[in-house]
């Protein structure tokens, strides 16, 4: 045994045994070895103090490899290995141990008769949750990895790719192919690395190109399948929120009335936030990649074409100008591609120290325009910064200028932390979007009462058809839930046709904590929830929503009456080769003969689809024996 360890390199030395049985401590340079892990047992030691410095303590943990190899992990992090027919133990090479080992030992069997199969003890923080989130911005894919420890995110790995997906979108609002091509492969190279993640730990979102792009669905079909992942396109008022979160959970002191401002390839975020909450929020259609391909589309930058780029930007940030103002803040920061660059410039120049200032903005701007181009100016900028640094400074210049600034923190913080921290929360149950659904029903006066009676119901018949969705946090249940609640709000617009207008709503209209996607798909439930199913075949409903929307439709249809009865209907709903089945009580139904007719009428509207619905009528007595299963 011992042979074997030595020809592995590891030092081998006598001691005095620490533990009943002979044993030796075995160590390489880079980890330890351990072989053919068993069920762990505890065994007593003295607590010995050994020539490395290293000091086993009374109870420690022993696994059994073998018939002649055992360990024990000690509080220090090392592992003695008591060979039961020798008396010599090895000298770990490296005198002190660089980080804690884990306390559960892990290990790859089956290696080949008498070979010794290395296993790696990797540190505790590798037993950490991970997350993570991707950022389809308009200039550059980036990549953010972080890990989850108490309750909050550490970032452990990044990738970034420039891609700038703007530089593709043409005049018409179509991305070529060769800006989708490499979007697609940067999304691949990220693969690798989120290979191993599940699915609920990952959050890829895609910002204002995308949202623009009248061919983004195609570029949709080849990222997903590039990265393994869906995507989202977020709205750009619920980007600028998810850029606060991320900006708050970086500055070392949050607690202020701040404006943040985050300028991105295609549009630009304001942010208005006191502490941890923001206050006001909008994206304008402007960007470092827009800006400056529409006025400086050859490199060549003049006083005439800067002027009007600060004039366009100017006149953009008017329309939310005086509502900012309106509500002032403490302090300025800003965030993202942009401001990193001018304040690495200005740190550089030795003009400021992580921030913007108004004197160094119009430096910069002098001196880019004296150069003539950005190539000539003579400052250090990442070569995916140059061809879009001008349309960037034009657009902070005029910021400085509309809001009157004299000064801008740099904040690390942006999108994709806020995306990772956002993902926390739904992990968590801390999900906004539970907050926006609850502000709308509230805003347009829902029915609270009768919309939980319909989410109760609707609830129950998902249960029947689908019992891993018993879960109140599972995915589909929760939209089931949502599109309860938000089902009637159309009222508050007219009575007629009002699903029409509650979809609209849910569609157009901007809530936090959704995507443009989720807000697709809800408003597809509640546009379908009522009348005849061919909308929802024109709206695109498939897959599981065609069970989610049998659930809402019969939900609404049973609560017509909003009667307050309370506990459970006694309906049962299954599914069958055809499609579904909902089984009522006789003697219930008798009396209820508009619930009756509702149900073959309903009965008739799903015969026009690829599914079916059956009405099964049981009597009392079976109907008592299914209560009583």
């Amino acid at each position: 045994m011992l042979q074997a360890l030595k020809r592995k390199g590891l030092h081998v030395r006598p001691v005095m045994p620490v533990v009943a049985a002979p044993a030796f401590i075995v160590k390489t340079q880079h980890a330890n070895v351990i072989h053919h892990v068993s069920q762990p047992v505890l065994v007593g030691m003295r607590t010995t103090k050994n020539r490395c410095g290293y000091t086993p303590h009374d109870h420690m943990e022993k696994t059994t490899f073998c018939d002649d190899l055992t360990a024990v992990e000690n509080r220090s992090g090392f592992h003695v290995v008591h060979d039961n027919n020798s008396g010599n133990a090895v000298k770990p090479r490296q005198r002190r141990p660089r980080r804690r080992l884990r306390e559960s030992v892990r290990a790859r069997a089956g290696a080949a008769a008498g070979k010794i199969p290395p296993l790696l003890f990797f540190p505790r923080f590798m037993s950490h949750e991970l997350i993570a989130a991707v950022d389809l911005g308009s200039n550059s894919f980036r990549l953010q990895v972080g890990r989850i420890v108490d309750e909050q995110i550490f970032p452990l790995d990044s990738l970034k790719e420039s891609v700038c997906l703007a530089g593709g979108l043409s005049e018409d609002k179509m991305l070529d192919a060769h800006a989708i091509q490499r979007g697609v492969q940067a999304l691949h190279r990220f693969y690798e690395r989120l290979a191993d993640f599940p699915p609920e730990s990952v959050r890829a979102v895609g910002t204002n190109t995308l949202r623009v792009a009248k061919n983004a669905g195609v570029f949709l079909h080849r990222a997903e399948a590039a990265l393994g992942f869906p995507i989202e396109i977020i709205a750009g008022r619920e980007e600028a929120r998810l850029i606060y979160v991320g900006v708050t959970h970086t500055l070392p002191d949050p607690h202020h009335q701040q404006l943040v401002v985050d300028i991105g390839g295609g549009s630009t975020e304001f942010i208005i936030g006191e502490g941890f909450t923001p206050l006001q929020l909008d994206s304008l259609y402007m960007g470092c990649v827009s800006f400056s391909l529409r006025f400086f589309p050859d490199g060549k930058v003049n006083k005439t074409r800067f002027r009007q780029a600060e004039l366009a930007a100017q006149q953009e940030m008017q329309t939310i100008s005086r509502t900012f103002r309106k509500l002032g803040w403490e302090r300025a920061v800003g965030s993202s591609g942009t401001a990193k660059a001018l304040t690495e410039v200005l740190e550089n120049l030795g003009m400021a120290h992580r921030m913007i200032t108004r004197e160094g903005v119009e430096y910069l701007k002098k001196r880019l325009i004296a150069a003539g181009n950005v190539q000539k100016m003579g400052i250090e900028l990442r070569p995916d910064r140059e061809p879009v640094f001008a349309g960037g400074l034009a657009i902070m210049s005029a910021i400085f200028k509309e809001f009157a600034l004299e000064e801008m923190l740099f904040c690390d913080g942006a999108l994709r932390q806020g995306v990772l921290y956002d993902l926390l929360g739904r992990q968590r149950h801390f999900d906004p979007r539970e907050a926006t659904v609850q502000t709308f029903m509230t805003r347009y006066q829902a029915d609270e009462r009768h919309a939980h009676a319909v989410s109760h119901t609707a609830c129950q018949l998902l249960r029947d058809i689908s019992p891993e969705a018993a879960d109140p946090w599972h995915p589909a249940q929760r939209f089931l839930q949502w599109a309860a609640a938000l089902h009637e709000i159309g009222i508050s617009v007219a009575h007629a046709g009002f699903h029409k207008h509650s979809a609209y709503i849910v569609a157009n209209a901007d809530m936090p904590g959704f995507s443009r996607m989720e807000q697709a798909r809800l408003a597809a439930l509640i546009l379908a929830h009522r009348g005849k199913l061919a909308r929802a075949l024109s709206v695109g409903v498939h897959g599981e929503d065609w069970s989610l929307l049998i659930c809402l439709r019969l939900a609404v249809l049973l609560h017509r009456a909003r009667s307050r009865t309370h506990g459970p209907l006694p309906v049962r709903l299954a599914r069958t080769k055809t499609g579904f089945a909902l089984s009522v009580p006789a003697p219930w139904l008798r009396h209820l003969p508009l619930t009756a007719a509702a149900l073959e009428e309903e009965q008739r509207y799903w015969e026009g689809v690829s599914q079916r619905l059956e009405i099964i009528t049981i009597s009392a007595q079976a109907s008592a024996k299914a209560a009583g299963a």
